[in-house]
């Protein structure tokens, strides 16, 4: 039988109570209820939490704070205004640096009112509160700054737990994580039968480090499963935050939305509805070939899919309240993750990429999901020029990473910035193909009539001077002249 809510914070709260002292990652409190003193616990809690391992940090409410012993509450989170008689969950949130996921829980245990605020680790730096980060010593709590050497341990060992691994839940049955995660979707992603039993699906899912053991004997499911093969991605409250956000809006603005959906399920086994979704509301172009009309969609598929894909494994996952989303327009489609990108932009075409989630990014790959490693902006650029689109615009806004595929547009409606970019790609996308551009590919991928060579030559002229492309051989004769992208000069000398 799964346990309910209120039994899981009786379990909680009773755990808690049997720890032999007040460790640095839980602080028991009666009836005090300061709205900064809680935030600054907040800070302390979570940050005193990943130095030591621990998932969360806790305050509890309703246990005296040398005994243990379990005597109930007054404080009522719900009810408990901050400064201005603003909301403390809001206020709180308002506060902190980053944001977290924290999350309040009132119950009963042995008749007497109990609370729980379960504050999520610290993950990538240190949780400040009203600017400062605090920490635990002992059962003290004291400002970071004044702790230079738990300062230094807390960033080591931000370095020493990546994302994936770390508890998106704790405390369940084997019941219950068969409930919580997709085990079917993984082993149809794998073209595996599923073993008989129970047992064998659970050693499966434990062998991928989706889930684990936890020291009470129960079972964790790791941020890996969770976020990928999760049913319901909202039943992991760090982690609802990271679903895909789709959003159309009328016209070429965000002034009027038509349609947002949040996605609901993990990323592997809820990728090929959500590709099927973002498909569904881009709109379509008729082309006409030798003989027939045809149907095709604006932008191609196998693009939109590796975007897609790349969005979600290359994401800053410590970016708290924020999440990968696709955005349509009339005339574009923007998908942004947070996280700025480990390389610079120019060089996602020819550069192997580098991901700060590699246990996920490998899981996908193997799910077939994502390309091999290095092929798949190479695919969206081949892509977008057999569709003779304008060249797709990688870039850094804010703290994020977006990619823009633009509509189809006649060349004598691109601007110079969309002209040179195209070259670029184009010379890129040769060079890494061991080819080089010439006036006879530039005229293909612009469709641009032989009689008019002179306009590719004008394109290659306005690329060259932009320094974007450089001849390969600069003493060659204007019929054999061919180019390169202007980071390969050391590579030709």
């Amino acid at each position: 039988m799964a346990t309910t809510p209120a039994e899981k914070l009786e379990e909680l709260v009773r755990g808690l109570c049997a720890l032999p002292r007040e460790a640095e990652w839980v602080e028991f409190k009666q009836d005090q209820a300061d709205a900064n003193e809680i935030g600054e616990y907040l800070s302390a809690l979570s940050n005193a939490a990943a130095l030591v391992g621990q998932p969360c940090g806790y305050l509890v409410w309703g246990v005296e704070d040398v005994s243990h012993r379990i005597v109930g509450t007054k404080f009522d989170p719900a009810t408990t205004k901050a400064k201005g008689n603003e909301d403390l969950e809001g206020w709180l949130n308002r506060m902190l640096e980053p944001r977290l996921d924290f999350r309040f829980s009132k119950g009963t245990v042995d008749g007497h009112a109990v609370a729980v605020l379960e504050v999520p680790a610290a993950s990538s730096r240190p949780v400040r509160f009203s600017g400062e980060a605090h920490i635990r010593v002992g059962s003290y709590r004291k400002k970071l700054k004044d702790q230079p050497e738990k300062e230094k341990a807390l960033w080591r060992a931000f370095d020493r737990t990546p994302f994936e691994e770390r508890l998106a839940a704790e405390g369940l049955t084997d019941v219950e994580v068969l409930r919580l995660l997709d085990n079917q979707a993984y082993f149809d992603l794998l073209d595996l039968p599923p073993p008989e039993g129970r047992s064998g699906t659970l050693k499966a899912l434990s062998d991928e480090k989706m889930i684990a053991r936890g020291i009470d004997g129960r079972w964790c499911v790791t941020n890996l499963g969770a976020i990928l093969l999760a049913k319901k991605l909202g039943e992991f409250p760090g982690l609802a935050r990271k679903a895909m956000r789709v959003i159309q809006y009328k016209g070429n603005s965000r002034v009027e939305t038509i349609k947002e959906q949040v996605g609901g399920k993990g990323y592997a086994n809820g990728f090929e509805g959500l590709i099927g979704y973002i498909n569904g509301l881009v709109p379509s172009n008729e082309v006409i070939g030798a003989a027939l009309r045809k149907t095709v969609p604006m932008y191609p598929e196998l693009a939109v899919r590796e975007l897609v894909a790349n969005a979600l494994v290359h994401q800053d996952f410590s970016v708290s309240g924020a999440g990968p989303t696709v955005e349509i327009f009339a005339d574009r489609m923007e998908i942004t993750n947070p996280g700025k990108p480990l390389m610079a932009p120019d060089r996602f075409l020819d550069t192997p990429p580098q991901s700060r989630n590699e246990r996920l990014a490998g899981l996908m790959r193997r799910f077939g999901i994502c390309e091999e490693r290095g092929s798949g902006v190479d695919k969206v650029v081949s892509q977008v020029e057999v569709y003779q689109l304008p060249a797709p615009l990688f870039e850094i806004v804010g703290d994020s990473t977006r990619v823009v595929l633009l509509a189809p547009r006649p060349l004598s409606q691109m601007d110079k910035k969309d002209r040179v970019r195209a070259c670029y790609q184009h010379a890129s996308l040769r060079y890494v193909n061991r080819e080089s551009m010439t006036n006879s590919s530039v005229r293909e991928r612009f469709g641009i009539e032989e009689k008019n060579k002179a306009t590719a030559s004008r394109l290659i002229k306005e690329a060259v001077e932009a320094k974007a492309i450089l001849p390969y051989d600069e003493e060659a004769a204007p019929k054999l002249m061919r180019y390169i992208p202007a980071w390969a000069r050391d590579d030709v000398g």
